[in-house]
C-alpha cells in the first residue's frame, strides 16, 4: 500500500453493534450531536465505498460511527472478511459492542412496544437468546463492550459522550469508575474489582445510615479513619503505576469497580475520592455509582 493512499484512508471508523435494546439508537444519536458523521443499518456492501468517499471528501478531523447488526444483510456471515479488508486499505475500526441483561432488554421492548428484529415466530426470550449467540464471534472482536443493563438514556449518553467526543487517532486509556454492591453481584464488564469492605462501615452508626457516600458527614467518617488513608494513599500508588502500562500496551477503555456490602457508602466515598484523584491526571473517565439509592442505607 502506498504512503498517500494510507494517508487518505488514515481515520478511525467507530462500528457499533450489539444486542437489539441495548442501546444503540441513543449512542448514534448522542454521537452525531458532536460532531460524528453517523448512519444506521448501512448494508455492508455499501461500507466499503462510503468510506472511499468520505476519505475523498474530508480532509481532517474525520469522525464516523456506523450502527451494524442483525438486521443488516449479510452483516453476520461477512463481517470479518469486510473487516479485515478495510483495516488493511488503512481504516482503524473500532468496535464498540453493547448488550444488557434479559430483563432489561424484555423490559425495554415492553415500554417502546418493538418488535424485536428476529422474533417474528419466536418468543422474546429464544430470540433474545439466538441472537447472543449469533454475535458472540463479533463481541470477541470488540474493543470495548458497554453493559447498558443500569443505564438510562441520558447516563448512557453522558458517557458515550465522556469517552467519545475525541476519539484519538492512537489509543488512549479511558477510564470508568463504578461503585457497586456485591450483594447485588460484580459489574459484568469490570477489569479491576476492589473490595473495601474491610474499610469501617458507616451503616452501623445511627445517624449515618440513612445518608449516602456523597454526604460529606460519611465522607469524613470513612475517610478519618488511619486504614482508609493507608488505603487510599496504596490505591492512587498501584492505579499511577498501573495505568500507564495498560496504556502502552494498547488498551483503549478500562472498567475499575469498587464494591462495599449494600453500594451506598465506603464504596460511594471511594470512587469519588479515586476520581478526585484522576482528574489531576492525564487519563479522561466517566463515574457513576451503581447501587446507589438516596436517603437508604446499606
Amino acid at each position: 500500500m502506498s504512503a498517500d493512499l494510507s494517508s487518505r484512508t488514515s481515520f478511525t471508523v467507530l462500528i457499533i453493534t450489539g444486542l437489539s435494546g441495548s442501546g444503540k439508537s441513543t449512542v448514534l444519536r448522542a454521537l452525531e450531536d458532536v460532531g460524528y458523521f453517523c448512519i444506521d443499518n448501512l448494508p455492508l456492501s455499501l461500507l466499503s465505498p462510503l468510506l472511499q468517499e468520505i476519505s475523498r471528501s474530508h480532509q481532517d478531523n474525520r469522525q464516523v460511527a456506523l450502527v451494524m447488526d442483525v438486521r443488516t444483510q449479510g452483516f453476520l456471515q461477512n463481517y470479518r472478511k469486510v473487516f479485515k479488508r478495510l483495516e488493511r486499505q488503512g481504516y482503524r475500526l473500532h468496535i464498540l459492542f453493547l448488550e444488557a441483561n434479559e430483563n432489561a432488554l424484555i423490559r425495554r421492548f415492553s415500554q417502546t412496544r418493538r418488535q424485536h428484529p428476529l422474533a417474528d415466530r419466536e418468543s422474546i426470550s429464544h430470540a433474545l437468546q439466538q441472537e447472543r449467540e449469533s454475535l458472540a464471534g463479533l463481541r470477541q472482536l470488540a474493543h470495548r463492550i458497554i453493559d447498558t443493563s443500569s443505564y438510562n438514556p441520558h447516563q448512557l449518553r453522558k458517557m458515550i459522550i465522556a469517552e467519545y467526543s475525541n476519539l484519538s487517532q492512537e489509543p488512549r486509556l479511558a477510564l470508568h469508575l463504578t461503585s457497586f454492591a456485591y450483594k447485588n453481584g460484580l459489574p459484568p464488564e469490570a477489569d479491576l474489582v476492589i473490595d473495601v469492605r474491610f474499610l469501617p462501615n458507616p451503616y452501623f452508626v445511627e445517624e449515618l445510615r440513612p445518608l449516602t457516600g456523597n454526604e460529606p458527614r460519611v465522607r469524613d467518617f470513612v475517610l478519618r479513619h488511619p486504614e482508609t488513608r493507608a488505603f487510599v494513599t496504596h490505591l492512587y500508588n498501584f492505579l499511577d503505576f498501573l495505568l500507564p502500562l495498560y496504556q502502552k500496551e494498547g488498551k483503549t477503555h478500562l472498567n475499575i469497580a469498587i464494591g462495599c456490602t449494600g453500594g451506598q457508602h465506603r464504596s460511594v466515598v471511594i470512587v469519588n475520592q479515586l476520581g478526585e484523584h484522576l482528574s489531576q491526571g492525564k487519563f479522561p473517565f466517566t463515574l457513576s455509582h451503581r447501587d446507589l439509592v438516596e436517603n437508604q442505607g446499606e
